[in-house]
């Protein structure tokens, strides 16, 4: 059983920053359960709207990506030996408030801008920039 809490999130006004951090924690061996075997992404989701791709980590490599709406401003990284995932938000804007997920996806694969690719999720942290 994997385990993903988010925590970090609150209200900012426009133009400062947050860092999510996500926390990873298996009950048991599941496998492709370990942190390190696992592509991290955060997501979010605003009143309304449907959940949407925010970045991604890939396991070993650290390779990341980003959204066009939040690149260069957002800075995900991880760390494998904490099982943490962590979100730095810079710039942020009105238009980025939502709930922000972090997930887990133990295939790995090259589709990791959809959701639907993602095994774990964790319950969400709210995100609120004020103009």
């Amino acid at each position: 059983q994997v385990r993903l809490v988010e925590s970090g999130g609150g209200l900012v006004q426009a133009g400062g920053s947050l860092r999510l951090s996500c926390k990873h924690t298996a009950s048991s061996f599941v496998q492709g359960s370990t942190f390190t075997s696992l592509n991290m992404a955060w997501f979010r989701q605003a009143p309304g709207k449907e959940r949407e791709f925010v970045g991604v980590i890939i396991r070993s490599s650290h390779m990341t990506d980003y959204a066009d709406s939040v690149k260069g401003r957002f800075t995900i990284s991880r760390d494998d030996i904490q099982d943490m995932l962590y979100l730095q938000m810079n710039s942020l804007k009105p238009e980025d408030t939502a709930v922000y997920y972090c997930a887990a996806d133990r295939s790995a694969g090259t589709r990791y801008m959809r959701s639907a690719s993602y095994d774990y999720w964790g319950q969400g942290t709210q995100v609120t920039v004020s103009s």
